[in-house]
C-alpha cells in the first residue's frame, strides 16, 4: 500500500463512530415499550453495522416480511433519533486519525448506508460535519453499498481520485464498495464483526484491529 494517499474515506457505524450503545439504548427503550426485557449489550454490539432490519431481528425476531415490521422500524428509528448521541463518540485512537489526516492537507470523509436524517444530525453533535470534506448517505445516492456508487460520489464531491484514496469499514459490503471502486481497502477488526463473519474472505488489503494503525499509512 505503498503509494500517494490523498484521501481517507470511512463507514460510519463500527468503524468511524462507535454508535452500539445508542443503538442498543433504542432497541431496549423499545423492548420495554412491548413489555420485554432488556437484552444484554454484548448481544446487540455485533449486529449493529446492520442497521434496523438487524436490530428488530434481534429485539423482536421479526423481518421484513412480518405484517408489523414497517410500523416497529419507524418506532425504532423514532427512537433512536431522540437518543442519537447519548454515548456515541469516535472510537478510541481516531481523533487523532482524523487530526493527523488535517495536520498533513489529507482529505477526509464518510460514505454510509446510515440514512441522512440520522447522519446528519449526528455528526453535527459530536461536530465533525464541517471537519468532513464530504458526507454520503444511505439515502443520498442510489445504488447503496456493496455498490461503489456511493464512493465515487465521495471522491467527485471532495475532489479525490479513488484510486489515491483508502477506504475503511467494518462489513463485507465496505470491503466490496472500496474494491469496487478501486481503492485500498482497511477491514475495522475493532468494529462489529459477528460471530458468523469470516473476514479473512472479503479481500481486504489490510485488517486492521485498532485505529492508531491507519497512521502507518501515512
Amino acid at each position: 500500500m505503498k503509494q500517494t494517499i490523498t484521501g481517507v474515506l470511512f463507514d460510519l457505524d463500527g468503524t468511524l463512530l462507535d454508535t452500539a450503545p445508542d443503538m442498543a439504548l433504542a432497541l431496549n427503550i423499545q423492548r420495554e415499550l412491548h413489555d420485554l426485557p432488556p437484552l444484554p449489550y454484548s448481544e446487540i454490539r455485533p449486529y449493529v453495522s446492520h442497521g434496523a432490519l438487524a436490530m428488530l431481528r434481534i429485539g423482536f425476531a421479526i423481518g421484513t416480511d412480518d405484517q408489523n415490521f414497517q410500523g416497529m422500524r419507524e418506532q425504532y428509528l423514532q427512537i433512536y433519533s431522540e437518543n442519537i448521541a447519548v454515548k456515541t463518540r469516535l472510537f478510541d485512537g481516531l481523533e487523532n486519525v482524523l487530526q493527523t489526516l488535517e495536520e498533513r492537507s489529507i482529505i477526509w470523509g464518510v460514505a454510509t448506508n446510515k440514512p441522512e436524517f440520522l447522519t446528519q444530525p449526528l455528526l453535527t453533535q459530536l461536530k465533525l460535519d464541517r471537519r468532513a470534506s464530504t458526507v454520503i448517505s444511505g439515502d443520498t445516492i442510489e445504488p447503496r453499498k456493496p455498490n461503489p456508487t456511493p464512493l465515487f460520489a465521495a471522491c467527485k464531491e471532495a475532489g479525490l481520485i479513488p484510486s489515491q484514496c483508502i477506504y475503511v469499514g467494518d462489513a463485507e459490503r465496505d470491503i466490496a464498495a472500496g474494491r469496487g471502486a478501486g481503492m485500498k481497502t482497511v477491514l475495522a477488526n475493532w468494529g462489529y464483526i459477528t460471530p458468523e463473519d469470516n473476514t479473512q474472505s472479503w479481500g481486504a488489503d489490510v485488517i486492521f484491529e485498532s485505529p492508531k494503525e491507519l497512521l502507518e499509512l501515512l
